[in-house]
């Protein structure tokens, strides 16, 4: 099983570890594109303060990001399970998993990012702002930067289990399962029962506790249907809806009524 998550906004400081060493993270195939991005990021960043937050999108209270994005070269590293917090990874709780569920978490869990591309919850990276909607000057568009390279990289990672996509629409542009792989990709909403509407912050506080719950039960489902299984089981009212054509993901929605 792979399970696609996206990052957080907020995310914990640096620390004071050795710094990143890029050769280190998941999935090398995306090295060069990561590079780009680092290199253009921190010469943005040490230069126009100004002109860095308006390409990054920053209010003036986050004027302070610029600067930790400038250092990112020499800023400690941590790793990624502990830079990225907010409500999916709270619920989530990846440091009061057992041991065996740690294991499974090093192996399946993949973050989004638009600094990063994807690694995993156990590369050691430093704390940094970046957003997969960030535009940069030289290389445009992350997600269109981003396109190619994940093509490559990320089929292999899927191997030949379920693909479970719980990213946000922003990082989903960046890689979309194509082909058998899509076939057994499941992309999951968590809806409001008693309104059928998606609310933010449940949303990714149920994301985070599936996640925990599979990792913690040690299920591997297969495919879509049996994590349809996984999930009934675990106590989940699930909707789901099969593709019509092959080749296409299965869209589950997994209904709650207590939004809180």
């Amino acid at each position: 099983m792979l399970v696609l998550l996206p990052p957080s906004e907020g995310k914990a400081s640096s620390g004071r570890g050795a710094p990143l060493k890029p050769g280190s993270l998941s999935l090398p195939g995306l090295a060069a594109a990561r590079q780009a991005v680092l290199a253009e990021l921190v010469e943005l960043c040490a230069g126009d303060e100004e002109k860095a937050r308006e390409v990054l999108g920053l209010s003036e209270g986050l004027r302070g990001e610029v600067a930790k994005n400038a250092g990112l070269l020499t800023a400690g590293a941590r790793p990624a399970g502990e830079i990225y917090t907010g409500v999916l990874y709270d619920a989530l709780g990846l440091a009061t998993l057992d041991p065996a569920a740690k294991r499974r978490a090093a192996r399946s869990l993949l973050v989004f990012s638009g600094l990063w591309g994807a690694i995993g919850v156990t590369d050691r990276i430093p704390s940094y702002r970046c957003s997969m909607g960030v535009k940069l000057p030289g290389l445009g568009a992350l997600a269109g930067h981003w396109r190619a390279p994940m093509a490559e990289a990320l089929p292999g990672a899927a191997g030949d289990g379920l693909v479970l996509d719980l990213r946000s629409a922003a990082y989903a542009a960046a890689w979309k399962p194509r082909g058998e792989v899509a076939g057994r990709t499941a992309t999951v909403r968590v809806l409001h029962a008693p309104t059928r509407k998606v609310v933010s912050h449940f949303n990714k506080a149920t994301k985070g506790r599936i996640v925990r719950a599979l990792l913690t039960e040690g299920a591997a489902p297969k495919g879509p249907a049996e994590l349809v299984v996984a999930l009934r089981d675990l106590g989940y009212e699930v909707e789901a809806a099969a593709p019509e054509k092959a080749g296409k993901p299965w869209a589950l929605d997994v209904l709650v009524d207590e939004v809180h």
